[in-house]
């Protein structure tokens, strides 16, 4: 078994040496630094397990050095040796990240218990990680799946980003799983054990928006009738994920801006700001270049949140992954419908393997969720599958009547407006449908009839005639 490298870092002589040994003696492999900058310096090239380091030192202290070691990507469990009187510090230090403390003159017993408890710990994660390693090799990762090259580089992105603080901006098509790509970002992180919350800003009324992310106190506006923790303090320690990001309004946007800069929010209706700790994600299926063009995300939100990116690949990329997917997705069905279903018979998978999947992994599973809910053997067989799954629906030829006449000299913003006009037309003012024709959100459809003064199918029709 590999010795556990512990570095003590000690400004005073006999008390570095004297440590040495003693723990030198227990069997670990010991290094010794002067002050808190050779410590850090021998912590990035010895690569220590274990790092007891005095509280106070010249050049670096003891909470500067834990500090830097925290950024780190890799875990070393931090010991500080504190003066009586020091515990205040010492428990400031421990919200930061160090594993414990232990007060000068150092009593060899609790100090022998500390190290035992710290390799222990850190043992325990190495296996994690080698767990992780081979789950990841096999195509698993968290609750994502999918051995092939697209997926195994999504892996390695999020393996590479979780420990950081940074910001991350996931895209991808609707369906392709951009929540579980964060969550797994969240679970792999120092956030881990602190709240993961996802927010959707396309779904939520351009009203209501801010008070969902920010709060606000009694009385901020009508109906407000008691105070509310938004998003951020609910996340707070943790993660928060803004998904469909372009869909929030330019006003909200800035105010966002201004959280994640200075850390800090004020309520709908409060005097006060309020700190906070919250690492944010954000997801759109959108290129985020063209929303930016559009003028539907601000350039320096954009530039803020894109930190780091993860591009999630539509699944008719990677088809390879299917008979992995397929397998994890019905391990999931029986366990939530307490069923048996123990795969796919070769026709449904030759079928799946044919078929383009516009909706990605969502739309994968829920055709598996309704095979196993009516299956009534071992395998999901052809006849278990939606009617007329994976067959091509013809498009219906464009009706003279149905179509928008442009003429020459047309801007972009009026043959938008002619457009979405005539769809609501045709859908006889179904705004839900119509959005879904044209492509964009119902947020996005209502925000634009609100620009054009539009609400009827009658107006609809007169604006377009």
């Amino acid at each position: 078994m590999t010795q556990e490298k512990v570095l003590i870092v000690e400004d005073e002589e006999n008390e570095r040496t004297g440590l040495a040994e003693l723990v030198r003696a227990w069997g670990y492999d010991t290094e010794t630094a002067i002050d808190g900058v050779e410590g850090l310096e021998r912590t990035e090239s010895w690569g220590p397990g274990i790092v007891i380091t005095d509280l106070k030192m010249p050049r670096m202290n003891g909470m500067e050095l834990l500090e830097h070691i925290a950024a780190q990507p890799h875990q070393v469990a931090v010991i500080l040796l504190t003066a009586q009187g020091s515990v205040d510090a010492a428990v400031s230090a421990m919200k930061v990240g160090a594993f414990d403390f232990i007060e000068k003159p150092v009593n060899p017993t609790r100090l022998r218990n500390i190290l035992q408890n710290a390799s222990r710990i850190r043992g325990a994660e190495r296996e994690l990680e080698a767990s992780r390693r081979k789950l990841r090799d096999v195509g698993v990762l968290g609750s994502l799946v999918g051995p092939s090259k697209k997926m195994q580089e999504v892996f390695r992105l999020i393996e590479m980003v979780a420990p950081s603080t940074a910001s991350v901006l996931i895209t991808g098509e609707s369906g392709t799983g951009k929540e579980l790509v964060a969550r797994t970002v969240h679970s792999l992180s120092n956030r881990k054990v602190k709240p993961f919350v996802a927010i959707n800003c396309a779904a939520i009324p351009e009203t209501l928006i801010e008070s969902e992310i920010f709060g606000h106190e009694k009385g901020a506006f009508t109906g407000a009738l008691e105070r509310r923790t938004g998003c951020f303090e609910l996340a707070e320690g943790g993660t928060l994920l803004l998904d469909e990001i372009g869909e929030m309004p330019i006003g909200t946007q800035a105010k966002l801006l201004r959280v994640l800069e200075d850390r800090k929010l004020r309520r709908l209706g409060s005097k006060t700001e309020t700190s906070v700790d919250v690492r944010v994600l954000a997801a759109t299926n959108k290129p985020p270049d063209e929303a930016v063009a559009r003028g539907q995300l601000r350039n320096d939100l954009y530039y803020r949140l894109n930190v780091f990116n993860i591009h999630l690949p539509p699944l008719r990329e990677h088809k390879e992954d299917l008979p992995d997917l397929v397998q994890a997705l019905l391990s999931d069905m029986n366990q939530k419908h307490s069923r048996t279903v123990a795969g796919v018979t070769e026709p449904v998978m030759n079928a799946f393997l044919a078929y383009a999947w516009p909706g990605n992994v969502r739309e994968l599973r829920n055709t598996l969720e309704r095979a196993v809910i009516v299956c009534d053997g071992a395998l999901v067989e052809p006849k278990h599958l939606p009617p007329g799954f994976g067959q091509v629906v013809p498009r219906a030829p464009v009706q003279e009547a149905n179509a928008v006449r442009l003429g020459v000299g047309t801007t972009v913003d009026e043959a938008e407006r002619l457009l979405i006009l005539k769809t609501l037309e045709a859908t006889n003012n179904n705004k839900t449908r119509a959005a879904e024709i044209l492509g964009i959100s119902l947020k996005t459809l209502h925000n634009k009839l609100k620009e054009y003064g539009a609400h009827s199918a009658s107006e609809a029709a007169e604006a377009a005639s």
